[in-house]
C-alpha cells in the first residue's frame, strides 16, 4: 500500500512538474516578446495554449499505457477517470490554441479568419496531418461523452479509441516542422522528443508489446465451459508456466478468443477463482453482447490475453475481519477473493440476487462456509425502488438498521464491494453511515 501512495505522489508529481518546465522553456525561449506585434497577444496565447495542451496530451497517453506499476497504485477505474479528465483538458486547450493562433495570424496579416484558417492548413508543413488528427482527438472525445458511452458495446468503444492514437501521431510532424518553440533551445527539443518518445515507448511495449509476449509465452487455451446458473458459465483456461503471470484474484483481464471473426474485439472479465499454475477461470453472464458467444466456445480454442489489470486484491486489507458485498455477476470478483481472504480473517459476504436460483458458486460458497467459517448471507428478491441497496420488504429500519442487524460490527471490517455502479453507491453511503471509514471501503468500477 505504501508503494501504491509513493507511486501516485510522484506520477501527480512529475505531471504537474512537465506543466511548469513547459511553461518554463516558454518564457526561457522569448514567448512572451511575440504580444506586442499586430495580433501578437492572440498568437502568444495560441501557442502557449499549444504547448500545454500537447503536454497534457502525451500525459494522457501515459496515463491509460497500461504501465504495470502505475494501474496497480491507481486502479484501472482511477486511472481512467483521470485520463478522461486530463483528455478533455487538453482537447480545449488545443481547440483553444488552433482559434487563438488563427485569430492572431488573421489580424496580423489584415486577412479573414476562414482565408487564413484555409492558408494555414494547406499552406504550413504538416498542418493537414494535424488537421486530421484534431478531428480524430475531437471524434473520441465525442464518443467518451458519458451519453455515448451507454450507447455503444466496450468493444465497440475500445476499437474506436484506438484512432486517439493516430490523432496524436498526426500531430507530431506539425509540432517539429511549424512549432518553434518545440525547437526553440536545444533543451527544449530534447524535452519535446524525450517526452514523445516516452509515450510512444510506453504504449509501444505495454499495450502492444507484452500483451503479445505473454500470449505467446503462456499459449492459454480453452479447456472447457462450464454452466453455473442460467445465463452464466465458467471458462476454464489451460496455459503454460502461469505463475509467472502477474495476476491476482479480484483483477480483470481483456481476452480475445480466436474462435473466428470478431475475434479482435477484447472482451474485460474478471478472474473469478485465485489462479493457479496451470489453470485460469473466468465467469461470464450473457448480457446480450459478445458475451453470448462465450458459452459456445470450443476446447481447444486459442486466447489472446491483456493485463492483468485493476487493484481490488487482498492486498488492500488491514484488518482481521472482512465484510464483501456483491451484487449479480459481482459475485465472480468477491468469490475470487474469497481464496487470498477467507484462510486469513473472519469473512462475511453478503451477496445480493434477484431469486435464490440465480445465485452462483452455491456449492463453492457452501464450502468456503464448511472449511473456513466464511458466513454467507444471500438477500434475494427484488431491489426496493426507492433506491436501497437491500431486497424489497427485507425488513424495517432502512438500510443502516438491516445492514446493522446482518453485520453488527460492519465499522471493524475492511469492506469490499462489487455489483452494478449505482448500487455499490448506495451500499457505500450505507457503510458511511454505519462508521466504516472511506479508506477501508474498496470497490472499483470498470470504467471506459
Amino acid at each position: 500500500m505504501r508503494e501504491g501512495f509513493a507511486v501516485r505522489y510522484a506520477t501527480a508529481g512529475a505531471a504537474l512538474l512537465s506543466v511548469l518546465v513547459v511553461i518554463g522553456l516558454w518564457l526561457a525561449g522569448g514567448g512572451p516578446q511575440a504580444a506586442s506585434a499586430a495580433g501578437g497577444a492572440l498568437t502568444t496565447a495560441g501557442r502557449l495554449t499549444g504547448l500545454v495542451g500537447a503536454d497534457l496530451l502525451l500525459i494522457q497517453v501515459l496515463l491509460m499505457a497500461r504501465v504495470p506499476w502505475v494501474e496497480r497504485a491507481y486502479g484501472q477505474d482511477a486511472l481512467a477517470r483521470h485520463h478522461r479528465v486530463v483528455g478533455f483538458v487538453s482537447l480545449w486547450l488545443m481547440l483553444a490554441h488552433v482559434a487563438l493562433i488563427g485569430a492572431g495570424y488573421a489580424r496580423s496579416a489584415g486577412a479573414g479568419l476562414l482565408t487564413e484558417f484555409w492558408d494555414l492548413v494547406t499552406g504550413y508543413p504538416g498542418m493537414l496531418l494535424a488537421t486530421a488528427g484534431t478531428v480524430l482527438l475531437v471524434a473520441v472525445a465525442g464518443l467518451s461523452v458519458r451519453a455515448a458511452r451507454r450507447r455503444l458495446r466496450y468493444e465497440s468503444w475500445h476499437l474506436i479509441h484506438l484512432y486517439a492514437y493516430l490523432g496524436v501521431g498526426l500531430a507530431l510532424p506539425h509540432q517539429l516542422w511549424t512549432g518553434s518553440d518545440f525547437l526553440a533551445t536545444r533543451v527544449a527539443a530534447a524535452y519535446w522528443w524525450g517526452l514523445w518518445g516516452a509515450a510512444a515507448a510506453a504504449v509501444a511495449v505495454f499495450r502492444f508489446g507484452l500483451p503479445l509476449y505473454r500470449s505467446a509465452y503462456h499459449r492459454l487455451r480453452v479447456e472447457t465451459v462450464v454452466s453455473e446458473a442460467p445465463g452464466v458459465v465458467s471458462v476454464y483456461l489451460r496455459g503454460r508456466r502461469l505463475e509467472r503471470l502477474p495476476a491476482r484474484a479480484g483483477q480483470f483481464l481483456l481476452w480475445r478468443f480466436l474462435d473466428g471473426p470478431g475475434w479482435t474485439r477484447a472482451h474485460p472479465f474478471t478472474l473469478s477463482a485465485a489462479p493457479r499454475p496451470d489453470l485460469l477461470r473466468i465467469t461470464v453472464k450473457d448480457l446480450g453482447d459478445g458475451s453470448a458467444r462465450i458459452a459456445r466456445l470450443a476446447p481447444g480454442t486459442r486466447v489472446l490475453v491483456e493485463g492483468p489489470y485493476g487493484a481490488l486484491t487482498a492486498e488492500r486489507r488491514t484488518r482481521d475481519k472482512v465484510l464483501l458485498v456483491a451484487a449479480g455477476v459481482g459475485i465472480t470478483t468477491m468469490r475470487a477473493l474469497l481464496d487470498d481472504v477467507a484462510p486469513a480473517a473472519a469473512t462475511t459476504l453478503l451477496y445480493r440476487v434477484r431469486t435464490p436460483r440465480d445465485a452462483v458458486f452455491r456449492r463453492e460458497l457452501d464450502s468456503f462456509a464448511h472449511h473456513y467459517g466464511v458466513r454467507v448471507v444471500y438477500l434475494a428478491g427484488r431491489r426496493d425502488r426507492g433506491g436501497s441497496w437491500l431486497p424489497g420488504r427485507s425488513g424495517s429500519g432502512g438500510d443502516l438498521a438491516q445492514l446493522r442487524r446482518l453485520v453488527p460490527d460492519v465499522a471493524d471490517h475492511e469492506v469490499f464491494l462489487c455489483g452494478p455502479p449505482s448500487w455499490m453507491a448506495a451500499v457505500h453511503r450505507t457503510l458511511g453511515h454505519a462508521g466504516v471509514p472511506a479508506g477501508r471501503i474498496h470497490a472499483e468500477r470498470f470504467a471506459w
